[in-house]
């Protein structure tokens, strides 16, 4: 029976809980029908000393939940036109820190997700990316807050996963001066629904979506 995530888990810095979110389950109960999820792609924004964070520059409407509570959902709007989802992780007083769920493996509830996505062409691009995967759990600024432990939408872990060395490697599409060399992004090593490079020896800088 999968175990769900408790609040101690995701109370920790986001660069240890980014790593440990791998192969856990995104589950939501909120629609007809169930989704699930693996996680497969992560990024760690580690607020007032990471300068690609929102919380690099303190506390704003927009990044409030980001000092709340660990285990609680951050939803952010990007370029007018995408929602991306991030868990709130531990920080200390008056700091933030978030990991990007930037991809995931679709297990069950596909049929909701390609009418979400209808522009996905194979079912390994429904959540091949942070605006694609919440685009096909359904969230938006609404879900900004929600409670990760409590909620309708939680983090699972079944334990049959066998850990293996995630890769690791820095994340995606950070500008010059936006700590774009920091090695915060973690993955499932060869994994078709990653949504960036597959092997922990590319580099990728350029433009992106971030936390």
């Amino acid at each position: 029976m999968a175990r769900r995530l408790t609040r101690a888990f995701f109370d920790r810095p986001p660069e240890e809980l980014a790593p440990d979110l791998l192969n856990k389950f995104l589950v939501s109960t909120r629609d007809a029908e169930k989704l699930v999820a693996r996680i497969v792609e992560v990024e760690a924004y580690c607020g007032s000393t990471d300068p690609a964070s929102h919380a690099y520059r303190g506390k704003t409407p927009r990044n409030a939940r980001m000092f709340g509570p660990p285990g609680h959902l951050y939803v952010y709007f990007t370029y007018g036109m995408h929602y991306c989802a991030n868990v709130v992780a531990g920080s200390p007083v008056d700091d933030a820190g978030a990991v990007l769920l930037r991809a995931a493996a679709p297990v069950e509830g596909l049929q909701v997700m390609r009418t979400r996505r209808p522009a996905a062409r194979k079912d390994r691009d429904l959540l091949a990316g942070p605006a694609r995967l919440a685009s096909a759990f359904g969230l938006d600024r609404a879900d900004d807050g929600l409670d990760l432990v409590r909620g309708p939408l939680g983090l699972y872990d079944d334990g049959t996963v066998t850990r293996v060395r995630p890769g690791r490697s820095p994340r995606i599409g950070l500008a010059a001066g936006k700590g774009e060399r920091a090695r915060l992004r973690w993955f499932v090593t060869n994994d078709p629904h990653v949504s960036g490079p597959r092997s922990p020896s590319r580099r990728t800088v350029g433009r992106g979506i971030g936390t």
